[in-house]
């Protein structure tokens, strides 16, 4: 279960990577589309909630092994 859980963390952290790209590129556009900006937004705010979880579960396993 383990290695199922980190093969889903890598793949949430490798799409929010993809992510921050698309962003940048849209971000160097002088005429971005308002739209565009607004599916953007919510998808950066998904990827840093999935990111936030991540850390904070990787956070606890190595604060764990000390607390033993």
């Amino acid at each position: 279960m383990s290695r199922l859980a980190d093969h889903i963390k890598a793949i949430q952290l490798g799409m929010a990577a993809e992510l921050l790209e698309e962003a940048f590129e849209i971000f160097a556009e002088e005429d971005a589309d308002l739209d565009r900006l607004s599916l953007l937004t919510v998808q950066l705010a998904g990827a840093l909630e999935d990111v936030l979880r991540v850390a904070t579960s990787r956070g606890r396993r190595l604060v764990a092994p000390e607390a033993r």
